[in-house]
């Protein structure tokens, strides 16, 4: 496996593949790569010739006081388990290479209105650093395909209407979320629960299996449910931020019975800030 730090090697490394008509698919990440990440190079190698994974942890989405210093990086570990995935390239930029000019008089790319809701009403400026960074790998890859897990569902519904609004040429794949046995998404985040609070994180979701089969037996007074939900949430120790039942497509909060819909929540565990959602 090619690892690529420099957008120089890179572009050589994408005019090489092109050269010999090979279709490239590409995986976005921050690394600390666990199973579900590892799923979506899986998926990506089925889908074409090529797989490149970014490994970059974004200064551009984190917000004061979130934990950038201390997310973890694990870069031998990632690229000794991309290469076992058989991965046929990995880029490793430095936020330097990146955004030479700092962030501050960084060019940004944002989409309107999705990224305002849910985590964005919670976290202000971060799907702005997210949409910014994936256009920018974008451009420099310009892949055929690119994989992203469903777990983010807010930022898979905003790449997909960013690469439409800009009219980029690629095929936007969305991953099913990969859990642990009981039933926790699979996320870089999940290694800051101490071993109390990973023993209560399946809760999440179990509460949002809960909501699906209200709905699913005939509940439609979902604010309501909302309230239920965030209620349970915090008798099982969480401090939610929202469970909302929205629209698939627009994320808006869901009114009409037909509409298809996810819910959508998020919720801290001791100092983990845990996400999730389930299709309806």
């Amino acid at each position: 496996m090619n690892i690529i730090a420099n957008i120089d090697a890179l572009r050589a490394q994408i005019a090489n593949w092109r050269r010999a008509g090979q279709t490239i698919a590409f995986v976005p990440t921050m690394g600390n790569l666990h199973q579900g990440h590892l799923q979506l190079v899986d998926i990506a190698k089925s889908r074409a010739d090529k797989v490149l994974v970014s490994i970059f942890v974004n200064p551009m989405q984190f917000g004061q006081n979130e934990d950038l210093a201390n997310y973890p990086r694990t870069l031998d570990a990632d690229v000794a388990a991309l290469t076992q995935h058989q991965a046929d390239a990995v880029f490793t930029p430095t936020p330097q290479l990146m955004y030479p000019r700092g962030l501050e008089v960084q060019t940004f790319v944002e989409v309107p209105q999705l990224g305002d809701l849910h985590c964005g009403a919670n976290r202000p400026g971060h799907f702005r650093g997210v949409s910014t960074i994936v256009c920018k790998l974008f451009n420099l890859v310009q892949p055929d395909i690119a994989c992203f897990g469903k777990k983010d569902f807010q930022q898979l519904a905003i790449i997909r209407q960013m690469v439409l609004d800009l009219s980029l040429p690629i095929q936007i794949i969305g991953v099913a979320t990969e859990r642990a046995s009981d039933g926790l998404a699979l996320s870089s985040r999940n290694g800051y629960l101490t071993a109390a609070e990973r023993v209560k994180a399946p809760a999440l979701f179990q509460i949002l299996q809960q909501l699906k089969a209200a709905i699913a037996a005939g509940n439609h007074d979902y604010r309501a449910l909302e309230q239920q939900a965030k209620a349970q949430l915090t008798a099982a120790g969480f401090v939610p931020d929202y469970v909302n039942i929205s629209n698939q497509h627009s994320l808006a909060l869901a009114v009409e019975a037909a509409e298809p819909k996810v819910v959508l929540a998020a919720a801290r565990l001791g100092t983990t800030r845990l996400i999730d959602n389930l299709e309806l």
